[in-house]
């Protein structure tokens, strides 16, 4: 006779089980059937490069964005390094970011010819400590160029009074914000510039792909063309039976277009983008709820004005001691049972690049370093099940040996 006991399977088990379930990735995108449709009906039309599509995408986000503009291109990389040329940066001219970003992010100000001034980030938001930014301006600062780390808008009313203070330019780097509001209004509403990623590990995807909005009527201009190559007039419009195959070259610019296939997807994608925030916020409190008081880990901080966080991560600290392991170990110990985590990220200051051509070097930016250390990012997309979430934080509980 069964005893209720052996019925129970033991967390061992369990684990035995996750060991061999069919890998869960750090992120997964949600591409619908209609899309999928959408995107086949494009390549039987004949015109995948940029076109009718491509323009009835960029009206839905400016649409959704309250934007007065918004700009496709080829990713948030080729739009960042747009609106730094757009700024007409001289040598020694000085933009001011974050220690704790992707690389694109400098990139952008070095590629454009500028200098990039890093500021430490917040222990507990990882968002840019704006209580330091007065003190890094100089007079050779032209622009601030915060990161809505994770979804969660930085202190925008801080940075536009020091901003309009010193005459200066703000550009957001909204790669993780699309869909993100700041006391009421959605990142891209207001403002100065912004620039959105949807690459596919983003909260809505075009496979590739980004966009800038701006109210700067010179900047949009200047976009345009840069993006095709400086050709005043675009080209789908030029081969259409109606166009001229006639067009003249306003300044060098770059092959950063946006095409027709993606625009498939975003016309789909961009409508139910709500709904994926809703989700991704729903997984995000049951994280909190179910890894509430675990010593082993430190959970993204909150802020107290208002927001809606977008969601992109969900990235705590792991804190080696009362975990047993660290960072790179407890990544390690999760993808050996099947489960995906990201890195989001190193900081940036201390790679080659930036620490040698600039001086950079450990203890400059403590916060940033010490997130980088410790920062890991836990499975999170909308088609995430409950039950894949426990399996995640099971998982956990186990590489932490709690009882």
């Amino acid at each position: 006779m069964k005893t209720v006991a052996s019925e129970i399977p033991t967390l061992q088990t369990k684990m035995s089980e996750t060991s061999t379930a069919a890998f869960l990735p750090f992120s997964k995108p949600t591409i619908s059937p209609a899309a999928i449709a959408e995107v086949v009906a494009c390549l039987e039309s004949g015109w995948i490069t940029t076109g009718p599509r491509t323009k009835q995408f960029e009206t839905m986000l400016r649409d959704y964005l309250h934007a007065p503009c918004a700009l496709t291109c080829s990713s948030a990389t080729a739009g960042l390094l747009m609106t730094m040329i757009a700024l007409d940066l001289q040598p020694g001219d000085e933009v001011i970011t974050t220690a704790m970003t992707f690389a694109a992010t400098l990139n952008s100000i070095v590629l454009a010819g500028g200098k990039p001034v890093l500021v430490d980030v917040e222990p507990h938001t990882y968002n840019l400590e704006v209580k330091h930014l007065e003190a890094a301006i100089t007079p050779r600062t032209r622009a601030i160029l915060p990161v809505h780390f994770a979804g969660l808008p930085v202190d925008l009313d801080f940075i536009h009074a020091l901003a309009r203070k010193y005459g200066l330019r703000v550009i957001e780097d909204a790669a993780h914000a699309i869909g993100a509001e700041y006391k009421g209004r959605r990142i891209g509403s207001f403002g100065d510039t912004q620039v959105f990623s949807f690459h596919p590990n983003k909260n809505m995807t075009t496979g590739e792909g980004g966009c800038v909005t701006t109210t700067d009527r010179a900047m949009e201009k200047r976009i345009t063309l840069l993006r095709f190559h400086g050709i005043d007039r675009e080209a789908w419009a030029r081969f259409s039976k109606a166009g001229s195959s006639h067009y003249e070259i306003a300044l060098p610019g770059y092959k950063f277009n946006f095409m027709d296939i993606q625009a498939a997807l975003g016309i789909h994608q961009l409508p139910a983008l709500d709904g994926f925030i809703d989700r991704r916020t729903t997984l995000v409190r049951r994280y909190y709820e179910k890894l509430a008081d675990w010593p082993e880990l430190t959970l993204p901080g909150k802020v107290s004005y208002e927001h809606r966080h977008a969601w992109h991560l969900f990235a705590p600290l792991i804190n080696p001691d009362a975990a047993g392991t660290d960072r790179d170990g407890f990544m390690a110990a999760m993808k050996e049972r099947n489960i995906g985590t990201g890195l989001h990220y190193q900081a940036v200051h201390l790679s080659p690049y930036y620490r040698d051509q600039f001086g950079f070097q450990r203890g400059d930016f403590p916060n940033a370093e010490a997130i980088s250390d410790r920062v890991v990012s836990l499975p999170l997309f909308p088609t995430m099940t409950e039950a894949d979430q426990d399996r995640v934080i099971e998982t956990m509980a186990d590489i932490f040996k709690r009882d």
